[in-house]
């Protein structure tokens, strides 16, 4: 296999745990975004990107939007991790939200991660109990998939995390 860097950044949890289990599965190195240099990046073939899923934004994806032209003759793939389950609509705007203009060729996976209001910051709270007022006064017929998620996993701890997760990835990587 090509070389390959597998960079991410996370704020709970699941994507490093994502970004760790392809690396070793795949033989990659592995860089956290908050540590990594484009230099670093610039030696690699093939680019795997992770990052949590906030308000529709992939977490530190800038350093693939800011240094695009430098890794444009790269393979680069994204992977976005997020607590509600795969919704393809959800995804369509996920990838219209992030990977527009030249980044629209780039490979986009969605991964569910965990959910865990107890660990979350003051504004992550903060941010979901504003989300789960608005969906309370929606009628249940008029919620969309992940919105039902959300609410039914507000109150407990979650984790959808499995290494099977990654088989799409690694297989896309294998084509």
């Amino acid at each position: 296999m090509s070389k390959v860097a597998v960079v991410y950044k996370s704020k709970y949890g699941a994507t490093k745990k994502y970004a760790e289990w392809l690396a070793e599965d795949i033989k990659a190195d592995l860089y956290s975004q908050e540590k990594c240099k484009i230099e670093n990046l610039e030696e690699y073939e093939i680019i795997i990107y992770g990052g949590g899923i906030y308000a529709s934004g992939i977490s530190g994806l800038s350093i693939i939007k800011k240094n695009y032209n430098k890794l444009k003759d790269k393979k680069i793939i994204v992977f976005a991790v997020g607590a509600s389950p795969y919704d393809e609509k959800a995804y369509n705007e996920l990838k219209k939200h992030n990977l527009t203009g030249d980044l629209g060729s780039i490979k986009l996976f969605y991964l569910r991660g965990m959910f865990n209001l107890k660990v979350m910051t003051f504004k992550d709270k903060l941010l979901i109990g504003m989300l789960k007022g608005f969906l309370s006064k929606k009628g249940s017929s008029e919620l969309e998939s992940w919105e039902k998620a959300l609410i039914e996993s507000i109150n407990n701890e979650s984790d959808w995390t499995s290494r099977e997760n990654l088989k799409e990835i690694k297989d896309y990587l294998e084509s």
